[in-house]
């Protein structure tokens, strides 16, 4: 059902899409510290917070997503129109009740959440949880926009939109910032004002009648039950999944915490590096939704599993590449941050064992969007948290507590995790019923 060069216009677009995301990530780290320290703690409080939602929303996107590959694949294109509908309204109305219960609850959500903080980092967060929750509603209105590109196999639109929603977000946190020196307003502005931008250009793009999936009229936006069911049979384990999953990574980063000074800013760095090598697999992972979605939808359950296989093995030739280079080139790169020399060297060690266990990666956590992209989403769920918390937390509070084997023993639970989801998660891909997982007619 895919040519070569199919596959390349998809994945290529996701990729450079994704590197994009972590490098504009990056410069916002640099610039919001340029306001200070307080600017800096104010919008860290606040960005766990949007994690959260961002997961959420991502998570009914996927669902959204697969219900429109699959009735591509069927050659269904009314179906696939209706559930495009019906992805927009869900997530619409479940970004305006966050929206509102933010605004409505900014402060004291914050307090809740985090407890008692500096006065000034109150401030600065108050302000930031306002701006921010303004653009919840239009961050959902881009992201199922995308979605809905990715389901077609047009990545390269959500890749566009995604570039300049980023740029102008860059170029306007410098004016607000460096030009006006505004505070963290100057970092707040500029994100409300991309995301609607990148909102209402996606919002007018999928309403092209050339489109296979596109909103034809508000009549599209009227409640449909089955379809709504249909999404969220995807979207709720997968968002349950995505928020768990945060919550582990918080129980971990408070337990580094308490090792001191040199454990945090080596385990910090190595997590950002290491997201490098995560990139190729999460951009095969968005693939994956469309082309095992539209292969099930089409009754082609042998070729889903065919491509499954082969996009598998191209994460793994990959990660040969970005893995040699962060081993090659560790000390180096920790260089650039600047840490003591007992923190540089462990964050180097850190990152040339991650660098290794990789070879894990892809088998724990690319294969799950081909079981989602099936309606096999709870299993996933069950699993991944089950693991989460029974080995990445368990086994992390034992080598690090118990065992005293500092930072290091974060990363021996971590594989841990990541071994038991390989082996679990390999087995399912064997023995799964991909006929069971086609979305109701």
């Amino acid at each position: 059902m895919f040519t070569r060069r199919d596959l390349v216009r998809l994945l290529v677009p996701l990729m450079i899409e994704q590197i994009l995301a972590v490098l504009v990530g990056m410069a916002d780290v640099v610039m919001v510290a340029v306001v200070g320290e307080a600017a800096v703690s104010g919008v860290s409080l606040v960005d766990a917070i949007s994690i959260l939602v961002i997961q959420m929303l991502a998570a009914l996107a996927t669902g959204g997503s697969v219900v429109c590959a699959q009735y591509i694949g069927r050659k269904d294109e009314e179906k696939a129109c209706q559930a495009a509908g019906q992805l927009l309204l869900v997530t619409t109305l479940v970004s305006a009740t966050v929206t509102a219960a933010a605004l409505g609850g900014n402060r004291h959500l914050i307090r809740l959440i985090f407890g008692r903080v500096e006065p000034v980092v109150m401030e600065n967060a108050v302000t930031y949880f306002f701006l921010s929750a303004l653009s919840y509603p239009f961050l959902a209105v881009y992201n199922s926009c995308a979605a809905l590109y990715r389901a077609m196999g047009n990545s390269k639109i959500s890749m566009y939109a995604s570039f300049a929603m980023n740029i102008l977000n860059i170029i306007g946190n410098a004016v607000c910032i460096l030009g006006l020196h505004m505070g963290v307003e100057g970092v707040g502005i500029p994100t409300l004002l991309s995301r609607a931008f990148a909102a209402i250009l996606m919002l007018i793009l999928i309403q092209q009648p050339k489109n296979v999936v596109r909103i034809q009229d508000l009549r599209s936006l009227r409640f449909e039950k089955n379809m709504v069911r249909s999404i969220l049979n995807v979207g709720i384990p997968n968002g349950m999944e995505n928020t768990m999953f945060q919550f582990g990574k918080l129980f971990l980063q408070s337990l580094v915490s308490s090792l001191g000074t040199v454990a945090i800013a080596s385990y910090a760095v190595s997590c950002n590096l290491v997201t490098f090598e995560y990139l190729p697999g999460n951009a095969i992972g968005l693939g994956i939704i469309t082309i095992v979605g539209q292969c099930i939808g089409a009754g082609e359950w042998e070729q889903a599993k065919s491509y499954t296989k082969k996009l598998i093995m191209m994460n793994y030739i990959l990660l040969l590449f970005v893995c040699t280079v962060m081993i090659l080139f560790r000390h180096q790169v920790v260089g650039i941050y600047n840490l003591s020399l007992e923190a540089s060297a462990t964050a180097a060690d850190m990152l040339f064992m991650h660098s290794l266990a990789m070879v894990m990666w892809p088998l724990a956590f690319v294969i799950p969007y081909a079981l989602r992209a099936s309606f096999d989403a709870s299993f996933t769920m069950y699993v991944s948290v089950a693991s989460m918390w029974a080995f990445r937390i368990g086994f992390g509070y034992l080598f690090v507590v118990v065992l005293k084997q500092g930072v290091l023993g974060v990363w021996y639970g971590m594989f841990i995790d990541w071994a038991f989801r390989a082996v679990v998660f390999r087995q399912r891909l064997r023995r799964f019923g991909w006929k069971k997982g086609m979305v109701n007619a």
